[in-house]
C-alpha cells in the first residue's frame, strides 16, 4: 500500500512538506462544516421518528444468548441514518461535480440497505448477503480509473482490483459484525469520517488538491453523532443491519478512494485500526479453533469487556479515546510533523494496549453483564 513510482505535484494531497503552510479554504470549511450539521441533525429528528414507527410495529431488537443488552429495543435506526445520508451526498456530489460517480455508489448502498432490512425483519442465508456485497463493491471498483491502484502498480490491475474487493467485503462485514453494544459505531464513525475530512481539508492548500470527498466523510459523521443520541447507553434504538451494512460500505468505498486516488493510504490502516484489530484477530482465533467465522459470535475484544461487568458507556469511551488518538496522529501526517510509518508504530501499539486491556482486564473482571 506504499505509493511507489506515482507523480506527486506540488499540491497533490499526499505531498508532505513540513515547511508548507497550510491555509483552509472558506469555501471548503464552510461546505464541509454545514453538511455535518445538516445531516446531524437531520438524522437525529429522522430517528426520533423512526424510533415510534418501529416500536409501534413490534420491530425489536430482543436479547438471546449473544446479545450484549438485557431488555428489547427498537431496531432498524439505520432506515433514518441511511435516509439522511443518500440524498444529501447527491446534492453535496452535485455541488462538487463529482455526481457521476457517487450516485451509482448511493445506488449499491441504498440496495444494500434494502436488502439488510429483509435481515433484520426474517433473517436471510450467507449466499445472498455476500452475493450482494460482491456486486455492490464491484460496483465501485469499476468506477475507479485504472490508474488508481492500492498498490500503486505492484500487483497488476486485475490482481489488485481483487485485493482491494476483499479488503472492501471484509471492512464492511467487520462493520456490521462490530456493532454490538450501544455506541460502539457511533463512535467509530464519527472518528474514522470526521478524522478523513479533517485530514482532506488540512492537507489542501491554496486550492491545491483534491477536497471533494471531505464534505461526503462529514456527512457520515454527522449522521452518526445524530443517531449516536439515541444509541448511547441505555440505547433507545439500534442501528441493525440497514445501517451497519450500508454504513459499512460508504465508509470503505471513501477509504478506498483516499488510498487508490488520492494515496492517503495510511489513513485507510489508521484511522479504522480497532475495528480492523479486533475484529481481524477475533476471525484469525476462530477461524483457528475450527469454528463456523459466518455465525454470530460474542467474543470480540469489547463484548468480553461487557460481558465481564463493564458498561456498555464505559467501553465505548475508551475506544472513543483511542480513536482521537488515532485521529491526531493522522493529522500529524497530515500537516507533514511525521512521516506516515511513524505514525504506524504508535499507532499500533495504541490499538494493541486497548485490545489487551479490553480483553485481559476489563474482560476477566467479575460481574453481571451490562
Amino acid at each position: 500500500m506504499v505509493p511507489r513510482g506515482r507523480h506527486v505535484g506540488p499540491n497533490h494531497p499526499a505531498r508532505f512538506n513540513p515547511g508548507r503552510n497550510y491555509s483552509i479554504s472558506a469555501n471548503m470549511m464552510m461546505v464541509t462544516l454545514i453538511a455535518a450539521v445538516f445531516s446531524g441533525v437531520a438524522t437525529w429528528a429522522a430517528a426520533r421518528f423512526v424510533l415510534g414507527q418501529l416500536a409501534a410495529r413490534g420491530v425489536m431488537d430482543r436479547p438471546n444468548e449473544r446479545s450484549s443488552h438485557d431488555r428489547p429495543v427498537p431496531r432498524g435506526g439505520g432506515l433514518a441514518v441511511i435516509g439522511v445520508i443518500a440524498p444529501v451526498w447527491l446534492v453535496v456530489a452535485l455541488f462538487n461535480g463529482i455526481l457521476a460517480t457517487v450516485w451509482p455508489v448511493v445506488l449499491a448502498a441504498l440496495a444494500l440497505a434494502a436488502l439488510s432490512f429483509i435481515d433484520d425483519l426474517r433473517g436471510l442465508p450467507p449466499l445472498p448477503r455476500v452475493a450482494a456485497h460482491i456486486i455492490a463493491v464491484s460496483l465501485g471498483l469499476w468506477l475507479l480509473p485504472d490508474h488508481a491502484m492500492l498498490f500503486d502498480g505492484w500487483l497488476p490491475l486485475w490482481a489488485d482490483r481483487i485485493v482491494t474487493a476483499l479488503a472492501w467485503i471484509w471492512f464492511i462485514n467487520l462493520f456490521n459484525f462490530m456493532d454490538g453494544i450501544d455506541g460502539i459505531t457511533g463512535v467509530e464513525t464519527i472518528a474514522v469520517t470526521g478524522g478523513l475530512a479533517f485530514a482532506l481539508i488540512v492537507m489542501v492548500s491554496d486550492g491545491g488538491g483534491d477536497w471533494s470527498h471531505a464534505p461526503l466523510a462529514a456527512v457520515l459523521a454527522g449522521a452518526a453523532a445524530g443517531f449516536l443520541v439515541l444509541n448511547w447507553h441505555p440505547a433507545r434504538l439500534f442501528l441493525g443491519d440497514v445501517g451497519s451494512v450500508p454504513l459499512g460500505y460508504l465508509i470503505g468505498w471513501l477509504l478506498v478512494w483516499a488510498a487508490c486516488v488520492a494515496s492517503l493510504w495510511w489513513l485507510v490502516l489508521i484511522l479504522p485500526l480497532y475495528y480492523w484489530g479486533d475484529a481481524t484477530t477475533v476471525l484469525i482465533r476462530r477461524a483457528l479453533k475450527g469454528e463456523k467465522i459466518w455465525h454470530a459470535h460474542r467474543s470480540h475484544a469489547y463484548q468480553l469487556a461487557v460481558q465481564a461487568g463493564a458498561s456498555h458507556a464505559h467501553v465505548s469511551l475508551l475506544i472513543a479515546t483511542l480513536n482521537l488518538a488515532l485521529v491526531a496522529l493522522t493529522l500529524c501526517v497530515a500537516i507533514g510533523a511525521i512521516g506516515p510509518w511513524t505514525a504506524l508504530v504508535p499507532s499500533a501499539l495504541l490499538t494493541l494496549a486497548a485490545l489487551c486491556y479490553l480483553r485481559f482486564r476489563l474482560g476477566r473482571k467479575n460481574g453481571s453483564p451490562a
